[in-house]
């Protein structure tokens, strides 16, 4: 997995560029949509990101916002490492919106999950009875890829250079016995593993909290190592996920997790109550089994 050529921020960043030129050459994007004679949506859309941008686009606006030329040469760059596709492309049915090639370039992932172990520590087994209790009509081909998808993106940990990734997960989460004791007891394992590395970080908010901040919906923080590329907050549905950029959401988001973590119990309190859930599963029969 390459790590820092995400067209996906090279297209939030490019987006934001443009949005900040046109704002300081004073012109609105129906002036604009005017005088390059197109619509002023697209030029919304591009400055949103939800759209790419040619390099010709590029050339176009930056001529009208009167930016000089090798800023303007250095825009046109951008736009093309943008039209790039990124390894999460062969997933396009799995993958929603811009999500993970966000991730991909994360210089720091802060997580919160109340009902599911997080994505880039699940194990396959584990994966897979997810995938195939929240989508019971799904056929095979669908959930292998689905599976492989999620594999791949889990690359990101053990990457030369990975983000620092800090999760923080309810303690239900431990509680809830995907796939049957002997998955479970594995994925367990597998956190416990995952918490020794140096850039991640895992704690568990017990049941005695009660109350917490994090109750309302999962979340993921994203944080850039260019201060070209704002943070970002990832809200999940059951279906698809919110994107927040704007800074006060992004504040609040930051000051839930960290009430989230001041809740939580320390790191290695943390291994210590997983690997003990992970013993009681030793325990019980692989008969018993549970959904997701």
């Amino acid at each position: 997995m390459a790590r820092g050529h995400s067209p996906t921020v090279r297209r939030r960043r490019l987006a934001s560029e443009l949005r900040r030129f046109r704002e300081a050459a004073n012109l609105t994007i129906d002036e604009v949509g005017e005088k390059l004679e197109c619509s002023a949506s697209k030029i919304s859309r591009i400055e949103t990101g939800h759209v790419g941008v040619t390099p010709r686009d590029v050339r176009d606006m930056s001529e009208l916002y009167g930016i000089d030329t090798d800023r303007r040469e250095a825009l046109v760059q951008l736009a093309r490492e943008a039209r790039q596709k990124g390894w999460w492309h062969a997933y396009t049915e799995v993958f929603t919106g811009a999500f993970v090639g966000l991730e991909a370039e994360a210089a720091s992932l802060r997580a919160h999950q109340a009902l599911l172990v997080p994505g880039l520590l699940q194990t396959e087994d584990y994966t897979r009875a997810v995938i195939q209790a929240i989508r019971p009509d799904a056929g095979a081909a669908e959930i292998d890829k689905r599976v492989r998808g999620r594999l791949a993106r889990q690359r990101l940990l053990t990457d030369p250079h990975p983000p620092e990734y800090w999760a923080v997960i309810d303690e239900a989460v431990l509680h809830r016995v995907v796939g049957g004791p002997k998955v479970m007891r594995a994925q367990l394992l597998r956190m416990a593993d995952a918490a020794a590395l140096p850039h991640v970080t895992l704690q568990v908010v017990p049941f005695g909290t009660g109350a917490h901040a994090g109750m309302e919906a999962p979340f993921l923080i994203l944080g850039f190592p260019e201060p070209a590329d704002p943070d970002v907050v990832y809200v999940e549905s059951t279906s698809t996920g919110t994107y927040l950029e704007q800074p006060s959401d992004v504040r609040r988001y930051t000051l839930m997790f960290d009430h989230l973590r001041a809740a939580a119990l320390r790191p290695e309190d943390t291994v210590d109550l997983i690997r003990r859930a992970a013993d009681r599963l030793a325990q019980r029969p692989e008969t018993e089994r549970s959904g997701a």
